[in-house]
């Protein structure tokens, strides 16, 4: 109780300071300057879902399951690979900088490289400290990440610097908080376990499934936009997005200690208790959803304009469908973390690539208006991710429930793969 109540907090706090930078940026620079900095935040919320999220679950994952070993063998490689990715970003920004960041030089594309440095090593640090059980350390580590980025802003503004590299820069110096906990970079030398296998495969379905999530979960102005939505349409559906996927910010800091306990359950065999844990999520992910459909109805609109002001209007019905789409959201990561726990990342991605597919059928063929058309899609593809992923997690829990496959004994040691 007292680590979720720690994670809880630690999100929250994250989250709001996050917004506090976004808002220090913005009025000390003005929404003109402010563009290239919102540009390197947006790669950063995406290098945090396809680097971050994977790698910390991936080290937890691992630990929990005896493969402390394996996890320190392989860091070297995963290194090197997220050196190179990091090296290629910033390539392809300095191709794009004029388009990008609306500059010249090239202090942009070298951050662009920062943070994908960056968001590993949180990865790292997040996924060592879940896996010795700290996550009161966890939490302070969400916290101190957007803390200090908030704080180094505010010596800009309080100095009367006006400048953007300056801003992207104190955005790229949050991950510098992982040196906070150099234990965390050093795991323990044992022998890998009796079956390594390249992390590669796992971080790969992970990145890739999650990078997929997040662009469902925050990419609906850009299909609103490119569908023909107005430019108040494209703008009332980015506060909606923003407003009720607060739940879903929170999910996230609150499912570090999952990933552990799931894979013990799952390594050990104890499947009557995962079978309990996926049925409390799947009977509560239906009421949770109509709630959240009825509060979004009778609150959304009035809650919007009271946020966002009084030009950020939106019916009823898509305040609905968001807040329901959102909902629905929270499920799925959780259902997406029961697989993680499997060691299946690329049954993540598969089931995320169907919905996407799922999603934009639902948008080419619904005859509405654009803005119902994207919220209708929106709510179809997180319905779809979470019946897929219900789908791969009862496939691999076949594999190694004697019960659930109807084999008997022999079909509990068999290997679950992607």
């Amino acid at each position: 109780m007292r680590d979720s109540t720690a994670l809880a907090v630690g999100s929250v706090t994250a989250g709001t300071l996050a917004y506090v930078f976004f808002v220090l940026s913005t009025r000390s620079l003005g929404a003109a300057d402010a563009a290239p900095v919102s540009v390197l935040w947006t790669w950063w919320s995406f290098t945090a879902a396809a680097l971050t999220f994977p790698l910390q679950h991936w080290i937890a994952r691992s630990v929990a399951a005896g493969d402390e070993g394996g996890v320190r063998a392989s860091l070297p490689r995963v290194a090197m690979l997220v050196a190179a990715l990091a090296a290629v970003a910033g390539a392809l920004a300095w191709v794009a900088r004029a388009a990008l960041f609306g500059r010249d030089d090239p202090w942009f594309p070298v951050l662009v490289g920062c943070v994908t440095l960056g968001s590993a090593l949180m990865g790292v640090v997040r996924g060592s400290l879940s896996a010795r059980r700290r996550f009161g350390a966890v939490a302070m580590a969400l916290m101190l990440e957007n803390g200090t980025r908030c704080a180094a802003a505010a010596v800009l503004v309080a100095s009367g610097t006006q400048s953007p590299v300056g801003m992207g820069a104190c955005l790229a110096a949050g991950a510098l908080v992982g040196v906070v906990w150099p234990s965390a970079l050093v795991l323990r030398r044992e022998p890998a376990g009796p079956e390594p296998r390249s992390p590669l495969r796992f971080l790969g379905g992970a990145s890739a499934g999650q990078l997929l999530a997040q662009a469902v979960l925050t990419g609906g102005p850009v299909v609103l936009a490119l569908g023909g939505g107005s430019a108040a349409q494209v703008t009332t559906l980015f506060a909606a997005l923003a407003l009720f996927r607060a739940p879903y910010m929170l999910a996230i800091g609150l499912v570090s200690p999952l990933t552990g306990r799931l894979t013990v359950l799952f390594v050990r065999g104890r499947h009557p208790s995962l079978r309990r844990i996926r049925l409390l999520l799947l009977g509560g992910s239906v009421p949770t959803a109509a709630v959240a459909g009825v509060f979004g109805a009778l609150a959304g609109p009035p809650l919007l304009r009271a946020v966002f002001g009084e030009q950020v209007r939106l019916s009823a019905s898509s305040s609905a469908l968001v807040a329901v789409g959102s909902a629905v959201a929270v499920a799925s990561l959780l259902m997406a973390v029961l697989v993680l726990a499997q060691d299946r990342g690329v049954a993540v991605a598969r089931a995320w690539s169907l919905a996407v597919l799922a999603g934009s059928v639902v948008f080419t063929l619904l005859r509405a208006d654009p803005l119902t058309r994207t919220c209708w899609a929106f709510v179809a593809t997180e319905a779809v991710a979470l019946v897929a992923l219900r789908a791969e997690e009862l496939r691999g829990s076949r594999r190694r429930d004697p019960r659930a496959a109807g084999t008997g004994g022999a079909a509990a040691g068999r290997e679950v793969t992607g």
